[in-house]
């Protein structure tokens, strides 16, 4: 047995920055915090395993043998977790603090008070990164979102945790993980959730590249019209914010990263090409490898990798968003953490103004993610949020089919990126333009482009991004009077993959999965948001994602992004000649940044941080579409650019090709490939865009001018969302 004194001097070891270290103050901590709840001896005979801690791969036939005793494991990270009392105390505090009626209201939180007011007693602390001392671990630090920073070797682990660390070969590439869920005392079960970082299994970034068909004006006879910033600005109504002096002064857009940007001259390129650069000089560019604050993990230098794709989207398109904002480029390299989550913690904590904003364009599915990273993830949102700080994150990329990706049909069924699905942060999904589909491109499309580039002539209908055979519109579009079945588009010539805007609901954030990732077993979702209530989004007692969209097609219907990535070595080309020669892309992960940026305009505009934006965007959303929609707002109505706040995307679904009984409609049959259904044995596509809120595109796109001049500034009494300056 083993049984660690308690006392204020321990806690200063562990660099803890949630435990106030002076005199009496470390007695006002636990009266603040948590009352302990460790209080039965640690007795190692007697164990509880902690289930969800496995990844999927880890199995017989990926499993390569045991990784040598000796082999050092740098910054693995244990979650903690408050007790049911301390969360629904914190759930309370974040609700005050986005409540106009509260005396709380935007008295954004610090790290020390967050940690102070949420975190474990001294004495629970102690407890457990005690007995991780006793079994011969070093631990570095205690972030105040309850991770316990420590390093050992492979012995170690399997000594304390009951888990050995194996090699394992997942689709041709080398990964370590533990094969079966760890164990821990049972005495200290009620302050544990589980080792959210042993293995090496890293995020994927979300997005697509689209070949660019080399035309100087961009209109071809085919049909391709890519997208450059000033197209986004007369699409989504920036102008009117840009001329009334709303451009991102004064704020600040980390996108979080694990690669360096391959050259930062692309940025400036990008910026001076596209008719940026003069009109907004403020715009300034950092990249940041964020110090640690207390509890923090040391930030190591990516460097430029395969991801430098990544960061470059994602600067280059929120400064089209937020032109004279600064993007900050914070990357970190991956350890058995992503090397996001490092730069986010340390943004957070290290005594440095947080971001305004910060943008995701990273994922991995819930059930892929297990029980503790997602209670990580979800730990360090809500750290977030009570900074005011607005998390923004791609919904992903892979319709509904949230484990899958890419260009095989999907085959574990109905998942969503678990970056995404947390209450705390802001889903955005993505949307292609339906003027090809409809017929209608001259209507919207110059046939000549501007001094920047540009084309686009005004607001133009919209339908969810979906580039797979499973999209109705394509197989209809391809003479197809379905796309599933022998005679349907998928098993005709279709692109059997996995590419479209991501949308479903949370269902593996807690629990267990079914073998190979598939949603079941014991999995749950997070629970709904009291803030998620609006016509169409259906009372499924979970978290339903995206919230909202913007384009992000791959060249689906021929549109895409134009991007300056200049990379040559990691699929890049020259932007030495004209943009029509440049790299174009698509994926929610352009979506996400340029979401951040119109959330940074807002900010500028009221002068204030605004936390989880989300209860606003619904509250807006439900005054507009009523009880059940409003034809007003359908983005195929013309009115809806003018009127409305969010475009209704009401044409289309987000459905994929799979193949297997897994939420698969006609493709268990042998040699035929069937698509994502709610249903096995009848056609309901997962899933359909509707009138209201719906799993393909959430509330819509946005028209950003709208949602400035609807922005509250205050609430009525009867907590209703206040209407002012309407254009």
């Amino acid at each position: 047995m083993i049984q660690k004194p308690i006392t204020c001097l321990r806690t200063r070891q562990v660099s803890l920055a949630f435990v106030v270290l002076l005199g009496q103050q470390c007695f006002a901590q636990v009266r603040l915090g948590s009352p302990a709840r460790l209080t039965d001896q640690i007795d190692e005979r007697k164990v509880v395993k902690l289930t969800g801690n496995t990844r999927p791969e880890a199995n017989a036939a990926n499993n390569r043998g045991a990784v040598d005793g000796s082999v050092q494991f740098e910054h693995m990270l244990l979650q903690l977790k408050r007790s049911p009392e301390q969360q629904q105390s914190l759930e309370q505090t974040l609700k005050e603090l986005h409540d106009p009626q509260s005396p709380n209201f935007h008295n954004w939180l610090s790290p020390a008070e967050f940690g102070s007011r949420f975190g474990l007693a001294p004495e629970d602390l102690a407890n457990v990164t005690g007995w991780l001392e006793a079994h011969g671990f070093t631990v570095n630090a205690v972030s105040p979102n309850l991770a316990v920073d420590f390093s050992g070797t492979a012995d170690q682990v399997r000594r304390a945790f009951h888990t050995r660390m194996h090699h394992l070969s997942v689709r041709g590439k080398h990964h370590l993980a533990n094969m079966s869920d760890p164990e821990i005392p049972a005495a200290l079960a009620s302050a544990v959730t589980g080792l959210v970082s042993l293995n090496d299994f890293t995020p994927e970034p979300l997005h697509h590249i689209s070949a660019s068909i080399g035309d100087p004006q961009y209109t071809t006879a085919a049909g391709t019209f890519p997208i450059v910033p000033t197209d986004l600005t007369t699409i989504y109504n920036f102008s009117p914010a840009f001329q009334a002096g709303f451009s991102g002064q004064g704020r600040t857009i980390a996108v979080l990263e694990d690669s360096n940007m391959y050259s930062p001259g692309d940025w400036l390129v990008f910026r001076k090409v596209f008719g940026l650069s003069r009109p907004y000089p403020q715009g300034t560019l950092v990249t940041v490898h964020p110090a640690p604050g207390p509890g923090g993990q040391a930030c190591i230098d990516p460097g430029v990798n395969a991801n430098s794709v990544e960061s470059t989207i994602d600067a280059e398109w929120a400064t089209a968003a937020a032109p004279n904002a600064t993007i900050m480029v914070a990357a970190c390299q991956n350890t058995f953490v992503s090397g996001i989550f490092i730069a986010l913690q340390n943004l957070l904590t290290n005594g440095d103004t947080p971001p305004d904003v910060v943008s995701i364009s990273f994922g991995m599915s819930e059930a892929f993610l297990g029980a503790a990273q997602n209670a990580f993830i979800s730990s360090l949102y809500q750290m977030a949020v009570a900074e005011g700080v607005s998390v923004f994150v791609a919904a992903g990329d892979s319709g509904g089919a949230g484990n899958d990706r890419g260009g095989t049909p999907a085959t574990t069924g109905i998942a969503v990126n678990g970056y995404a699905s947390t209450p705390y942060d802001v889903a955005v999904g993505g949307s292609d333009f339906a003027d090809a589909y409809l017929g209608t491109t001259a209507n919207y499309w110059n046939a000549t482009n501007t001094a920047t580039f540009a084309s686009a002539k005004s607001y133009i209908p919209e339908i969810p991004w979906n580039k797979t055979c499973g999209s109705s519109l394509l197989a209809f579009r391809n003479g197809f009077s379905a796309s599933y079945g022998p005679t349907g588009y998928c098993n005709n010539g279709g692109a059997n993959s996995v590419v479209a805007g991501g949308g479903g609901p949370s269902a593996c954030a807690f629990g267990i999965a079914a073998p190979g990732g598939v949603v079941g077993n014991t999995c749950s979702g997070y629970p709904k948001p009291d803030w998620q209530s609006v016509a169409g989004n259906p009372v499924d007692g979970v978290r339903d994602i995206p919230d909202v969209s913007l384009f992000a097609s791959n060249n689906a219907w021929g549109h895409y992004y134009v991007t300056c990535f200049s990379a040559a070595a990691f699929g890049g080309k020259s932007c030495l000649g004209p943009p029509d020669t440049w790299s174009g892309f698509g994926g929610t992960s352009l979506s996400a940044p340029i979401m951040a940026g119109i959330q940074a305009l807002v900010n500028q505009k009221t002068g204030s941080r605004w936390g989880n934006p989300n209860p606003l965007y619904y509250g807006i959303a439900q005054s507009e579409f009523g009880p059940s929609g409003n034809s007003a707002c359908d983005s195929s109505n013309s009115s809806s650019a003018n009127e409305c706040t969010f475009h209704d995307i009401t044409l289309g679904d987000n459905n994929v090709s799979c193949t297997g009984s897994n939420n698969c409609f006609g493709g268990s049959t042998p040699g035929l490939v069937g698509v994502l259904s709610l249903s096995n044995a009848s056609y309901e596509p997962a899933f359909a865009a509707s009138a209201g809120w719906d799993f393909s595109t959430g509330l819509g796109t946005v028209n950003v001018w709208n949602l400035l001049t609807r922005w509250p500034t205050s609430a009525d009494q009867s907590g209703s969302v206040e209407q002012t300056d309407r254009p």
